[in-house]
Protein backbone atom coordinates (compact mmCIF):
# COMPACT_ATOMS: atom_id res chain seq x y z
CA UNK A 1 0.00 0.00 0.00
CA UNK A 2 1.91 3.74 -1.21
CA UNK A 3 2.01 5.83 2.06
CA UNK A 4 0.16 9.25 2.16
CA UNK A 5 2.85 11.17 1.33
CA UNK A 6 3.95 9.30 -2.10
CA UNK A 7 0.19 8.76 -3.40
CA UNK A 8 -0.48 12.79 -2.88
CA UNK A 9 2.57 13.26 -4.89
CA UNK A 10 1.83 10.95 -7.81
CA UNK A 11 -1.64 12.77 -8.22
CA UNK A 12 0.06 16.15 -7.92
CA UNK A 13 2.63 15.40 -10.66
CA UNK A 14 -0.39 13.92 -12.73
CA UNK A 15 -2.65 16.96 -12.52
CA UNK A 16 0.35 19.22 -13.39
CA UNK A 17 0.82 17.24 -15.99
CA UNK A 18 -2.86 17.56 -17.46
CA UNK A 19 -1.87 21.59 -16.91
CA UNK A 20 1.13 21.73 -18.48
CA UNK A 21 -0.50 19.84 -22.14
CA UNK A 22 -3.67 22.66 -21.48
CA UNK A 23 -1.76 25.76 -20.65
CA UNK A 24 -0.95 27.44 -24.43
CA UNK A 25 1.37 29.47 -22.62
CA UNK A 26 -1.30 30.53 -20.08
CA UNK A 27 0.36 31.11 -16.38
CA UNK A 28 -1.07 28.80 -13.83
CA UNK A 29 -3.04 29.62 -10.42
CA UNK A 30 -1.83 27.38 -8.37
CA UNK A 31 -3.34 26.60 -4.84
CA UNK A 32 -1.56 25.22 -1.74
CA UNK A 33 -3.78 24.88 1.91
CA UNK A 34 -2.49 23.38 5.10
CA UNK A 35 -5.12 22.85 8.09
CA UNK A 36 -4.65 26.35 8.97
CA UNK A 37 -3.96 28.56 6.00
CA UNK A 38 -4.93 28.76 2.32
CA UNK A 39 -2.47 30.05 -0.27
CA UNK A 40 -2.58 31.28 -3.80
CA UNK A 41 -0.21 31.88 -6.59
CA UNK A 42 -0.51 32.76 -10.64
CA UNK A 43 2.78 31.50 -11.76
CA UNK A 44 4.18 31.76 -15.36
CA UNK A 45 6.40 28.74 -15.91
CA UNK A 46 8.52 30.05 -19.28
CA UNK A 47 10.01 32.29 -17.05
CA UNK A 48 9.88 30.34 -13.67
CA UNK A 49 8.41 33.74 -11.67
CA UNK A 50 5.41 34.41 -9.29
CA UNK A 51 3.19 37.62 -10.99
CA UNK A 52 0.96 37.54 -8.39
CA UNK A 53 0.44 35.52 -4.93
CA UNK A 54 -1.96 35.97 -2.29
CA UNK A 55 -2.87 34.14 1.40
CA UNK A 56 -4.43 34.11 4.63
CA UNK A 57 -1.20 35.05 6.37
CA UNK A 58 -1.15 38.70 5.17
CA UNK A 59 -1.53 41.23 7.68
CA UNK A 60 -4.96 42.95 6.51
CA UNK A 61 -6.46 39.62 5.34
CA UNK A 62 -6.19 38.39 8.78
CA UNK A 63 -7.60 41.16 10.60
CA UNK A 64 -11.09 40.89 8.68
CA UNK A 65 -11.06 36.88 9.04
CA UNK A 66 -12.24 34.78 11.98
CA UNK A 67 -10.01 32.12 10.84
CA UNK A 68 -7.01 31.82 8.22
CA UNK A 69 -9.17 27.43 7.39
CA UNK A 70 -12.72 27.94 6.22
CA UNK A 71 -14.22 28.61 2.91
CA UNK A 72 -14.93 32.35 3.98
CA UNK A 73 -11.07 32.72 4.00
CA UNK A 74 -10.29 30.85 0.76
CA UNK A 75 -13.18 33.17 -0.83
CA UNK A 76 -11.21 36.36 0.35
CA UNK A 77 -7.92 34.91 -1.10
CA UNK A 78 -9.55 33.80 -3.93
CA UNK A 79 -10.71 37.58 -4.59
CA UNK A 80 -7.71 39.30 -3.72
CA UNK A 81 -5.29 36.91 -6.04
CA UNK A 82 -7.72 37.61 -8.90
CA UNK A 83 -7.39 41.50 -8.52
CA UNK A 84 -3.51 41.23 -8.02
CA UNK A 85 -3.55 39.24 -11.05
CA UNK A 86 -5.20 41.60 -13.27
CA UNK A 87 -3.33 44.33 -12.11
CA UNK A 88 -0.19 42.36 -13.14
CA UNK A 89 -1.71 42.06 -16.88
CA UNK A 90 -3.10 38.19 -16.45
CA UNK A 91 -6.27 37.15 -17.31
CA UNK A 92 -6.16 34.27 -18.42
CA UNK A 93 -4.73 31.35 -16.17
CA UNK A 94 -5.07 27.57 -15.96
CA UNK A 95 -5.93 26.55 -12.26
CA UNK A 96 -3.95 23.54 -10.42
CA UNK A 97 -5.32 22.08 -7.42
CA UNK A 98 -2.28 20.39 -6.90
CA UNK A 99 -3.12 17.39 -5.41
CA UNK A 100 -6.05 18.82 -3.42
CA UNK A 101 -9.55 17.69 -4.66
CA UNK A 102 -11.84 20.15 -6.47
CA UNK A 103 -13.84 20.52 -3.15
CA UNK A 104 -14.60 22.85 0.05
CA UNK A 105 -12.06 25.63 0.55
CA UNK A 106 -10.38 25.02 -2.91
CA UNK A 107 -13.55 25.10 -4.76
CA UNK A 108 -14.54 28.15 -2.93
CA UNK A 109 -11.11 30.04 -3.07
CA UNK A 110 -11.24 28.94 -7.82
CA UNK A 111 -15.17 30.49 -7.53
CA UNK A 112 -13.84 33.43 -5.88
CA UNK A 113 -11.46 33.90 -8.35
CA UNK A 114 -13.50 33.69 -11.02
CA UNK A 115 -16.07 36.13 -10.05
CA UNK A 116 -13.14 38.09 -9.59
CA UNK A 117 -12.25 38.46 -13.06
CA UNK A 118 -9.97 35.91 -13.71
CA UNK A 119 -11.13 32.99 -16.81
CA UNK A 120 -10.32 29.22 -16.48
Amino acid sequence: MASKHGSGERRKARVRRSIRAAANGRPRLSVFRSSKQIYAQIIDDTKGVTLAAASTLEKDVRATLRTGADVEAAKVVGRLVAERGLAAGVKDVVFDRGSYIYHGRVKALAEAAREGGLNF
